[in-house]
């Protein structure tokens, strides 16, 4: 019998069972996976929560990695035995094994470990079209991105710092600080203590940056706003602090004619070829040790409870995944 983790009501991490499930056979189109690690992201919080709706009970999580074990009629680019790995819907990454569409699957190269996978599928693919379609980078450009240290922020630096870019990272601590450094974020703003929009002034000799990259939300929009170039781009791509306030118009144009966008990884990889792309890049830079991904907090799949109250407390640094 396989073994999952769902919740039948929205709230806290108690809400997360831990049930024995049946998975069947595919059907037209679909693959039974069985799972060798599953990535734990702050975006699973969200479901949780209720801030996205999901329908009741739910499967959790949107990214594993693992072996496929049937095809279901249809199936063309995959066969049993492959290694494979994933990120999007449907619910349901937090089991040891499911079904689900062929179509979200994305092929593992041999050099790249199940657990690897798990860490970087979701946050490797955000970084890249972050990277590589938000805005037309080029080297020697300075960017802001907060939560420097955080599973995104290692993999963001890194690459970045192959582009040439030079990011200015926000993190929470001297701790953190040294970790983000570590991975090739040129200078880090401790927020705790200093004033975040004053200091991205100071380091650009007061013109700002012309993109601020935001994942954190409620609490950051403000700063994030004020340390930006005359047209400048905010591109705020997550909310852990919280939902985004509304923002006044107005105050774009006062501000220097600034753009904000929301972008969603999902529709960055909806067409298989520009998903492929980016992934082929990702896996590229991963393999050849270009990028290395950072898994600091492991968890058995029954510790999702655990795994979500140290998420939401801020005490993860880099990538955390459940070992199967």
């Amino acid at each position: 019998m396989a073994q999952a983790i769902r919740f039948h009501e929205t709230g806290g991490p108690e809400v997360l069972e831990w049930e024995s499930v049946t998975v069947g056979d595919p059907g037209p189109g679909e693959v039974r996976i069985r799972h060798a690690a599953v990535g734990l992201n702050f975006a699973d919080t969200y479901f949780r929560t209720g801030l996205y709706p999901a329908p009741l009970p739910a499967g959790m999580g949107v990214e594993a990695a693992g072996i496929v074990e049937a095809i279901g009629a249809g199936v063309t680019e995959f066969r049993e035995g492959d290694r494979v790995t994933y990120t999007g819907s449907p619910l349901g990454a937090y089991s040891t094994e499911r079904v689900m569409p062929a179509e979200h699957l994305i092929s593992l190269p041999d050099g790249i470990a199940f657990e690897t996978a798990a860490a970087m599928t979701m946050r490797g693919l955000t970084t890249a079209y972050l990277l590589r379609r938000i805005y037309p980078l080029k080297a020697g450009d300075t960017v802001l991105l907060h939560a420097a240290a955080g599973g995104v922020g290692l993999i963001f630096c890194q690459w970045a710092e192959l582009l040439g870019v030079r990011v200015i990272g926000t993190v929470s601590s001297d701790e953190k600080a040294a970790v983000a450094r570590a991975h090739g974020c040129a200078e880090v703003i401790v927020y705790t203590r200093e004033n975040i929009a004053e200091r991205v002034r100071e380091l650009t000799g007061g013109s700002g940056v012309p993109v601020v990259y935001d994942s954190i939300g409620a609490s950051t929009i403000r700063s994030s706003l004020d340390s930006l170039a005359r047209r400048g781009l905010l591109v705020a791509f997550g909310t852990a602090s919280g939902p985004i306030p509304p923002i006044d118009a107005v105050q774009l144009a006062v501000k220097g004619s600034l753009f904000v966008t929301r972008p969603a990884l999902a529709d960055y990889i909806a067409d298989p070829a520009e998903r492929a792309e980016l992934a082929g890049e990702l896996f590229g830079h991963v393999s050849a040790g270009r990028i290395a991904i950072e898994i600091n907090q492991r968890y058995a799949l029954d510790e999702a409870e655990k795994a979500h109250r140290d998420l939401e407390s801020g005490v993860s640094v880099g990538s955390s995944v459940f070992s199967l």
